[in-house]
């Protein structure tokens, strides 16, 4: 089978590789969409992410979905020729954050591509990806297998949301409009943001933010002003989720929250310099947030139910032999929000 496997920055190739074996409780699944991830673009770009670097070849990727080609022995409600979107999470269920239902936690985490342990949890950019039964979810009926591939992402943000408390009725500041923040904009307003306004630097992706849900977008490299401008009366924002990374907008974005408001951090960056006056003055509650558990199930649902419309996030869709020229778009945000391959 072909497989995408990364060896160092900018050394991308298409490999062959021999399928694995479909054991009890497995399920065979040809791969038809794959979404190109940020983590994905880091270890392209750079050879890995932050302290984390590429040590031996790696397959990438965790945003997939496809069709189930072969059951093990003991899988029960999954069928040959059903649509999944495959959870790339792999809890142990056997450490102390798992048994505490902490799986996003997990000591022994077993996430498709990812370089943190030795060897490499090899990624699901495959043709064929053998996975645990448990970690399919069906696919509805009208839906899309490229929209099903947004799963992960979207629980990503759940999760996120999750992680704010309730949002019923509040103002919502997202400051980052790439994928993660823009399906943030989705997650808040369905669970019942009362106005969510989104910032960043680049105008074509706070064009597609506003139409998937943001009642106003601002260009912060052109017009700062019009965030300081809810600075007033100490501030505008119940809830701040911070999705770039970027140390400006984590300050920029405390400025306008509220006292006792809420900040989630989910975009990962460098060390930051927190203006620590306003955090203890504004007694802002700070909360990071990292991947997801349940919400993944949630995520398939909200998906199959049509309750979210991920379709205006995908920009493009590439052949697996053209993945050269998808990573490269992929990382202009002028040109894509979310770019997918196909196997």
């Amino acid at each position: 089978m072909k497989t995408v496997v990364i060896h160092a920055a900018k050394d991308l190739r298409i490999e062959e590789r021999e399928p694995e074996a479909v054991s009890s409780g497995q399920v065979e699944i040809a791969i038809e969409a794959g979404g190109i991830c940020g983590s994905d673009l880091h270890y392209y770009n750079h050879g890995g992410i932050g302290a984390i670097r590429l040590r031996e070849p790696m397959i990438l990727g965790h945003e997939v979905a496809g069709t189930i080609t072969a059951l093990g022995n003991g899988v029960s409600g999954l069928a040959i020729g059903d649509q999944v979107a495959v959870s790339p999470s792999r809890p142990c269920n056997a450490c102390q954050y798992c048994l505490k239902g902490m799986q996003n936690h997990c000591l022994n985490m077993r996430f498709y591509g990812s370089a943190m342990p030795m060897p490499h949890i090899q990624g699901a950019f495959r043709q064929r990806l053998v996975a645990e039964s448990w970690q399919c979810h069906k696919v509805g009926d009208g839906i899309s297998i490229h929209e099903a591939a947004f799963a992960e992402p979207l629980a990503v943000t759940l999760h996120a949301v999750a992680r704010a408390g309730s949002l019923l009725n509040k103002r919502v500041l997202v400051t980052g409009s790439g994928p993660i923040g823009a399906l943030i904009v989705i997650a808040a307003r369905a669970h019942g943001a009362r106005e969510i306004v989104a910032t960043d630097v680049m105008e074509p992706v706070l064009k597609k933010v506003r139409e998937v849900g943001a009642d106003r977008t601002i260009n912060v490299a052109e017009n700062p002003e019009q965030l300081t401008s809810y600075a007033a009366n100490k501030g505008y924002f119940d809830v701040m989720f911070e999705a770039s990374g970027n140390e400006r907008a984590m300050r920029a974005g405390l400025e306008v929250l509220k006292p006792l408001g809420i900040l989630v951090q989910v975009g990962l960056g460098g060390d930051v310099s927190i203006p620590q006056n306003i955090v203890v003055s504004k007694e802002i509650d700070m909360r990071g947030s990292f991947r997801f558990h349940e919400e993944f199930g949630l995520a398939v649902d909200m998906i199959n139910r049509k309750t979210v419309d991920v379709k205006p996030l995908l920009s493009s869709v590439y052949p697996l032999e053209d993945v050269l020229s998808a990573f490269e778009i992929a990382g202009d945000r002028n040109q894509s929000m979310k770019v997918q391959l196909t196997f």
